[in-house]
C-alpha cells in the first residue's frame, strides 16, 4: 500500500509572499505538510529529536516535512509518468542500483541514460537532507509491480524515523491509484479553500487575484489526466548506449 498524505496550513496561518508587496497565489495557498505512507513505513516523518528542535517554529506543529503541496503534487505527477513505463529486462541492473559509482563523461548518450534513471526519482531537492526516493515498474511472469526504494543521507543533522534504506514492492495499479488519490484530494481541498476566500475575500493587505486563482485551479484539475494521456517517448537505443558510460 502507498498513500501520499498531507494537511493544509489553516488559511489564517498561511504566510504571504514578499515584504513590501504581500501577495498570495494558487501555489502559495497550498502551504502545508505531507508524508508518504509506504506499507508500514512513514517516509518524510522527522525523528523525535528534530521535532524537539523545531518546537518553537509556528509552522512545524506536526512531525512531517512542511512545504507547498503544489510542489509534491507536480513531482508525483512527473514521477508517475515515468514509472508507468515498464523497465526493460536488460536495463533493470541499472535501475535497481545506486548511482554512487557512476562515471561522468558528459556525452549525449550519458545524459540519455542518466536522465532516464533520474526521471524515476521523486524530486525532494528543496528539503534539507531529504531521502532519495525512487520507483520503477516491471512486468514479468504475470506480475505487474512497482518497486519503491528510499535511502537517507548520513552526512547531516536532519533525521527521519524511517530506516536508513528500504525497498517495498506493490502492484503497479496501487502506485497509479495513489497518484490519482493525491490529485483528487488536493484539488478538492484547494477548491474548498478558494470557495472560502471567495466568500470572505483575501486577507487584509494581501494581494490575491481570486479570478486568476480560480482559473489556475480549473486548469490544474486536469493536469494529471492530460499528462498521463501522453506516454513518455524514450530513446531506448540512446539509453542502452549510455549505460556502459555510466558504470565502472
Amino acid at each position: 500500500m502507498i498513500r501520499f498524505r498531507f494537511g493544509l496550513t489553516p488559511l489564517d496561518q498561511v504566510a504571504p509572499w514578499g515584504r513590501e508587496e504581500r501577495r498570495l497565489h494558487w501555489f502559495g495557498l497550498t502551504d502545508g505538510w505531507y508524508w508518504i505512507q509506504l506499507g508500514e513505513h512513514e517516509l518524510l516523518r522527522y525523528a523525535p529529536e528534530i521535532l524537539e528542535r523545531r518546537r518553537d517554529v509556528p509552522t512545524a506543529q506536526h512531525p512531517y516535512v512542511d512545504y507547498y503541496l503544489a510542489r509534491l503534487w507536480e513531482d508525483v505527477i512527473s514521477l508517475t509518468l515515468a514509472v508507468m513505463q515498464p523497465v526493460p529486462d536488460d536495463l533493470l541492473p541499472l535501475m535497481s542500483g545506486e548511482r554512487d559509482d557512476w562515471l561522468e563523461p558528459d556525452t549525449d548518450e550519458w545524459w540519455a541514460a542518466a536522465s532516464w534513471y533520474d526521471d524515476h526519482t521523486l524530486n525532494l531537492g528543496y528539503l534539507l537532507q531529504a531521502p532519495e526516493i525512487r520507483a520503477w515498474r516491471t512486468v514479468a511472469d504475470g506480475a505487474d509491480v512497482v518497486t519503491v526504494t528510499w535511502r537517507h543521507r548520513d552526512d547531516g543533522d536532519i533525521r527521519f524515523t524511517a530506516a536508513p534504506a528500504g525497498r517495498v514492492t506493490l502492484p503497479a495499479e496501487s502506485f497509479a491509484a495513489a497518484a490519482r488519490q493525491l490529485d483528487r484530494e488536493l484539488m478538492a481541498a484547494m477548491g474548498q479553500r478558494i470557495d472560502e476566500l471567495e466568500r470572505t475575500g483575501p486577507p487584509e493587505d494581501v494581494q490575491l487575484d481570486l479570478d486568476q486563482v480560480r482559473a489556475e485551479h480549473l486548469d490544474r484539475s486536469n493536469w494529471l489526466s492530460r499528462r498521463l494521456s501522453t506516454p513518455p517517448v524514450t530513446d531506448w537505443a540512446a539509453v542502452r548506449t549510455g549505460v556502459p558510460l555510466l558504470l565502472r
